[in-house]
């Protein structure tokens, strides 16, 4: 077979992969992308995008539920979950369509199949176990994301214990549900759930829910969320599943406290991922693997020559954002682009899209002073903010964290209503090298939910107005 030369090959058209690619042709380069699924990757199909589509559907419901609190009234306010699935899926599709759309307006050429590297500078790519292209390349992009990780003894079944995939598409509500991992993903879900009318129970081992969060966040996302009825068990994990007809029996063990049995219609299980790494054919490199993910150094090189790694399969944070800024700048690499930057990790935003929304960027508080930082600590609660309570969500709080002889902004955390659309504020004034004097001297409109962010800063320096 007559072998195909690009100046580049990405492996995986998710949120990494594709931007990589459209990036690269920017540049002048020759580019293919292989794809063994779905342009779009995982966080188009089956995570970021879906998953918010479904959580619109219950804030919404959400709303209904309060019509009174506005002065609306309205009876026999119904839903339909086959309704909500759709929905859900349809947006997914329409963004899937626009990304093929984009990749053939950029000239990328496609290769549906699964892609091998096959010594140096080769990729063959197979489709229904023969092979279908054998590619040259000049330079390698890895950008085949992750999946779910599974305990042993708690593997999902598709039936009564579901993956993400099949918490996102469910044929009807379960009456109660177990979630097992308190990340962003199992917070979503057992949010979406419960404002359905699910009863919803979830464990994490760590000692508190969230636990890549500020400690103080955490403890007040855990307040407004377990007053919602979700009940919430810390330090404790699940130690058995016995599966029923129709139910499944838990067994949770607690570190303080007796151990229980729970019995439950559905179990999610949302204990983290781990890299695709296998079949690349990476053995025929020098490329390593750490913990089920490629190691990379700043410019998301691996340790073969040409070869990079960006995005889930690289590490954490696992975020499709991440994953895109590292597509692009592994484009730019390769093709000598002066304006290149290493990413710097700590200014990435994290965003969990439950109900009260999460958002952070920097250092906890903890981390900081970890870190050797003297820091000075600003909190400002949405009950003092008029937009806020206009909008009838009161219940928040944005943290800021400086270093108190520099000024520097370390860190800043929030939950709330809308804070995943806050945050970026914080990061745009991070990466500007902001201090406390610029951003005090801001002007926030009002009124606006951003002015909590501004007063939390003056209040890290007693100058807070509105507390």
């Amino acid at each position: 077979m007559a072998g195909t030369s690009y100046d580049l090959v990405v492996i995986g058209g998710g949120p990494g992969g594709y931007p990589a690619a459209i990036r690269a042709r920017q540049l002048g380069k020759s580019v293919a992308l292989v794809e063994r699924e779905h342009l779009g990757g995982i966080c188009l199909n089956w995570g970021c995008i879906p998953t918010k589509a479904l959580l619109r559907s219950a804030e919404v419901g959400d709303l209904l539920s309060r019509l009174d609190e506005f002065g609306f009234s309205a009876s026999e306010i119904e839903f339909d979950v086959a309704k909500i699935v759709k929905r859900s899926r349809k947006v997914s599709k329409r963004l899937a369509t626009g990304v093929k759309a984009l990749l053939k307006k950029n000239e990328v050429d496609v290769f549906d199949g699964l892609a091998r590297l096959d010594g140096a500078g080769r990729v063959v790519v197979e489709k229904e176990g023969e092979v279908s292209a054998e590619l040259a390349a000049g330079s390698i992009v890895i950008a085949t994301g992750a999946r779910a990780r599974s305990l042993p003894g708690l593997e999902p079944d598709g039936k009564l214990v579901w993956s993400y995939k099949e918490a996102m598409v469910p044929e009807e509500l379960p009456g109660s549900l177990l979630v097992v991992g308190s990340g962003a993903i199992g917070m979503e879900f057992a949010s979406f759930y419960r404002d359905l009318g699910t009863e919803v129970t979830v464990v994490e081992v760590e000692d508190r829910i969230l636990p890549v969060e500020d400690a103080e966040i955490s403890a007040q996302a855990r307040k407004q969320i377990e007053r919602r009825g979700i009940q919430i068990m810390t330090s404790a994990s699940v130690s058995a599943l016995e599966r029923g007809e129709d139910n499944v029996v838990a067994q949770i063990e607690r570190a303080d406290e007796d151990p229980v049995s729970l019995t439950v219609d559905r179990v999610i299980l949302a204990v983290g991922i781990t890299g695709n790494v296998e079949d690349l054919g990476l053995e025929t490199t020098q490329a390593q693997i750490d913990r089920g993910h490629i190691v990379t150094n700043e410019w998301c090189e691996t340790a073969e020559a040409g070869v990079y790694a960006v995005g889930d399969v690289s590490g954490a944070p696992w975020l499709a954002h991440k994953a895109t800024h590292e597509g692009v700048l592994a484009a730019e690499r390769i093709a000598g682009f002066e304006g290149a930057h290493p990413l710097v990790m700590e200014r990435v935003p994290g965003c969990t899209y439950c109900r009260p929304q999460i958002a952070s960027v920097g250092l906890t508080e903890a981390a900081a002073e970890e870190k050797g930082h003297r820091v000075r600590v600003g909190r400002f609660p949405f009950v003092g903010n008029g937009k806020a309570i206009a909008l009838g969500e009161s219940d928040g709080l944005v943290k800021t964290v400086f270093d108190s002889e520099t000024g520097e902004l370390l860190g800043a955390h929030m939950v709330g209503a809308e804070v995943t659309e806050l945050i970026q504020g914080f990061v745009v004034a991070m990466n500007l090298e902001t201090t406390e004097a610029e951003l005090m001297q801001t002007v926030f409109a009002h009124p606006t939910l951003s002015e909590a962010m501004h007063e939390s800063v003056l209040a890290a320096y007693d100058r807070a107005i509105h507390i």
